[in-house]
């Protein structure tokens, strides 16, 4: 995200790119209905967000709309000092993670389809970990 477009402080950046994401996923890329760069304080630990988005009705009438079902990727801010670090730890292990979740949900049953799925990236102490939310 360029500059003229940030919407983040001055201390807080993206450790990762449109680009970045792109690349990685190739042409999976083409089932991901949202790509944000998140600008809240309240991540924590949470550095790369993806979840799948089911075509669940939650109550009469409500439901999630067809263009939204399908792939979220969640990008969030850190500090901006920490950027270059994360960003090569992001790129080293999660992108190829992230492929590798992004390729099994493609891929996955109509029953693991039909329910929503969140999986979270979290640095803590330079170390990354990801899991499965739901």
């Amino acid at each position: 995200m360029s500059a003229r477009n940030r919407r983040l402080p001055r201390h807080r950046a993206w450790p990762l790119t449109t680009t970045d994401i792109t690349d990685c996923l190739g042409p999976l890329m083409t089932r991901v209905t949202d790509l944000q760069f998140l600008t809240g304080q309240g991540s924590g630990t949470i550095v790369l967000g993806a979840e799948w988005i089911a075509p669940n009705n939650r109550n009469y009438g409500g439901g999630t709309h067809p263009d939204m079902v399908g792939l979220r990727i969640d990008v969030h801010p850190v500090d901006a000092a920490e950027r270059a670090v994360t960003r090569a730890l992001l790129r080293a292990q999660a992108l190829p993670q992230l492929h590798e979740w992004v390729t099994r949900a493609v891929d996955a049953d109509e029953t693991w389809q039909l329910t929503p799925h969140q999986h979270y990236w979290r640095l803590t102490d330079g170390h990354l970990t990801h899991r499965d939310e739901t």
